[in-house]
């Protein structure tokens, strides 16, 4: 009984040992040049790999498969390991990848928020804007709806609400100066960049960009209070400091603006809001 106990101890090394061979297989291209991992022959990680997936199929070994699939282009193969998974983010993510990889964008941008994968989203939804803003700012919005139901970390959700200003801003300038499509765009940039604040008050880019917002809807105390709070949260940011000198500036105090644009200067002169104020008091 010992002796075959024994046996049974090393088999069992052994299967563990070849199993970890073959997982430094299908991650050799990640791999310290030169290191073991990196020698270890793919071929034989994919061997090991489709065997257990013949004998003992898991997670872990279709996910590894799929990737693998997906790293040498073929989407058929990839597709078929991928589809084995349980419903999971991970799921998702491959068959975007196998959407991706079919030239379907339109499908992998549905899995990609199922999933939901925010930077592959943005990156999509920053790619739609450059041809259409409203377009860009209608998918941040979808991810916003999938991040919320998904009980996703509100500074993520916060980004997604800062994305939508952003893509709204950039519709409003395509619209006719002073129309009222113009200005509703400009309130809806208005409305996420507070929702943004409202989820990460500490955030000196939201409350900057709320506070630019502001002063650009003629909501000037608004504005400072916003430009105040970005400041008390940086104290290193020389927009905010900036952008309270603007504030002085289209108030009438020019001497206060003077004094800001000295601050905002030796932090960073260089910084948007520090040129935007220099311009101002030529």
């Amino acid at each position: 009984m010992r002796f075959f106990a024994g046996a049974l101890i090393v088999a069992l090394l052994v299967a563990f040992g070849v199993i970890q061979f073959a997982s430094d297989a299908l991650t050799a291209p990640a791999a310290v040049p030169g290191t073991l991992p990196a020698r270890v022959p793919l071929a034989f990680g994919l061997a090991v790999y489709r065997t257990l997936d013949r004998i003992a199929p898991a997670p872990y070994v279709e996910a590894s498969l799929a990737q693998a699939a997906l790293a040498g282009g073929d989407a058929d193969s990839a597709e078929r390991y991928a589809v084995k998974l349980p419903a999971s983010p991970t799921r998702d993510e491959l068959l975007a990848h196998v959407a991706l990889l079919r030239g379907q964008p339109v499908l992998a941008r549905e899995y990609f928020l199922a999933a939901p994968d925010p930077d592959a989203v943005e990156a999509t939804a920053d790619a739609l804007a450059n041809a259409d803003p409203a377009e860009g700012f209608d998918l941040e919005w979808l991810l916003k709806k999938r991040l919320v139901l998904g009980a996703t970390h509100p500074d993520a959700v916060a980004q997604a609400d800062w994305r939508m200003g952003l893509f709204a801003n950039r519709q409003a300038w395509r619209q006719v100066p002073g129309s009222p499509m113009q200005n509703a765009w400009l309130r809806e940039a208005m409305r996420d960049f507070d929702a943004a604040v409202g989820l990460a008050p500490l955030s000196e880019r939201y409350l900057v960009s709320a506070a630019n917002q502001a002063d650009l809807l003629k909501e000037r105390d608004y504005a400072r209070d916003l430009f105040a709070k970005a400041a008390a949260a940086d104290p290193a940011s020389a927009d905010a400091i900036a952008g309270l000198g603007v504030i002085a500036w289209e108030n009438g105090d020019r001497s206060g603006a003077r004094q800001y644009l000295a601050r905002a200067r030796a932090l960073d002169s260089r910084a948007l809001m520090v040129r935007a104020l220099e311009r101002d008091l030529r």
